[in-house]
């Protein structure tokens, strides 16, 4: 499966994938807000990536390969997984780039076409992306991708406080607990 946009490709990761999952993912810079996120060795990145191939074999999708649609140079990766959140499951947004395709817009033209591609494909599912409090330009992209910032529902993660967004939560977004 192949998703294209005006600038980028979205393609299901392959094993020839592997050294740049472990080049961004090993990259301090890239991981700064999410250190527990930071690969340590080649192995960690197969570890990585089979879980991913796993969920796509399970759920038909997964985390995509963003790449330049000029060049199909690899600029990071975005996708939905299915995770458990406050009990439900929903689809976790996920986005990480490379440091030097930052501030181009690429990570919102990514995010933005995988919650369009969700709110197609999985209309039932409620999309979350989990961002720490001081990572200002994830919480741009999770806003422009059409997610919402849902106070009530912030938790701690493991790499500090997450602020969570959100698109379809099942429950009024005011309330601080689901109904009775």
């Amino acid at each position: 499966m192949e998703i294209v946009t005006a600038r980028l490709t979205l393609r299901r990761p392959v094993p020839a994938d592997l050294e740049t999952i472990f080049a961004i993912h090993s990259d301090p810079q890239a991981c700064l807000h999410n250190p527990s996120d930071l690969l340590a060795t080649r192995s960690d990145a197969e570890h990585l990536y089979a879980r991913w191939d796993e969920h796509w074999r399970r759920h038909g999708f997964g985390y995509w390969v963003v790449r330049d649609a000029g060049s199909e140079k690899i600029l990071g990766f975005a996708g939905v997984k299915v995770v458990r959140f406050r009990e439900i499951e929903v689809l976790n947004l996920f986005y990480r780039l490379d440091p030097q395709a930052w501030g181009a817009g690429v990570a919102t033209e990514a995010a933005r076409t995988v919650v369009a591609w969700a709110g197609e494909h999985l209309p039932e599912w409620t999309v979350v992306a989990r961002v720490r409090p001081d990572n200002v330009a994830s919480q741009r992209v999770a806003c422009r991708a059409g997610l919402v910032r849902a106070e009530h529902l912030d938790d701690q993660g493991e790499d500090g406080v997450d602020w969570i967004f959100v698109r379809g939560w099942p429950y009024d977004p005011i309330a601080p607990e689901a109904p009775a």
